[in-house]
């Protein structure tokens, strides 16, 4: 049985998710419309926007939390099959993978906000923990940004061994460390802390200082540094 009411095609033109992005530009469109454009096409029962609406309450309306879904978490929604959790999975993924390139050429660290914002391409939306340097030559200028391992969802190995030899291959005049913790808590661990005390106290050894250690999350950070624990 097909419910116009709810069918796309059956709204005014300049309704139409795809005619309104062409007709009145990007940024009026809702969460729900944008979803809906990726979905491409609803059921019998439910327009594609409708479909969105369905997937963003599902989330409680949060984009960060739906950026978490998997494609079987979507797939479990009634009207979303593969093929549309697969489109909707892709885009979120291609807007964590933004980058502004010309923000990391040549970029300074001056902050700690600098380093989150540096990291966000590589940590947002992240299931897991992942451990990172981010090395430095002596002006404080980045030399790469490197993955040191990967967890799962409450830690993940670092070797110190392994970040001085890193460092050292780079030739780091100085290194940050970064990790994430999905959960979302701001706090170290007492790991974290006993982690970090013997870094510094190594770099200091090795004329290779620690600057920093940052705990990310999707909506703010710990700095050591920040909180006199360096």
């Amino acid at each position: 049985m097909e419910y116009p009411e709810l069918n796309i095609k059956s709204w005014a033109e300049e309704d139409r998710p795809r005619e309104k992005l062409l007709l009145k530009g990007k940024s009026v469109l809702t969460d729900a419309e944008l979803i809906g454009i990726l979905i491409g096409s609803g059921t019998p029962r439910y327009s594609a926007v409708d479909l969105a609406k369905l997937i963003l309450k599902s989330v409680d309306h949060d984009l960060n939390k739906l950026a978490r879904l998997s494609v079987n978490d979507l797939t479990k929604i009634k009207g979303i099959g593969q093929a549309k959790a697969i489109a909707i999975v892709s885009a979120l993924e291609l807007g964590r993978r933004r980058k502004d390139t010309g923000f990391e050429k040549n970029v300074k660290i001056i902050s700690s906000q600098t380093i989150y914002e540096l990291m966000k391409p590589e940590l947002l939306d992240l299931q897991q923990e992942e451990f990172w340097l981010i090395l430095l030559n002596r002006a404080n200028i980045l030399i790469k940004k490197h993955k040191i391992s990967i967890g799962g969802i409450t830690h993940t190995i670092a070797d110190p061994k392994v970040i001085f030899k890193t460092a050292l291959e780079y030739m780091a005049s100085s290194f940050v460390l970064i990790h994430n913790h999905p959960s979302g808590t701001l706090q170290p661990s007492k790991t974290d802390i006993r982690l970090t005390k013997n870094l510094v106290n190594a770099g200091k050894f090795l004329e290779l200082p620690v600057l920093d250690h940052l705990i990310f999350t999707d909506r703010g950070y710990f700095s050591f540094k920040d909180e006199d624990l360096l």
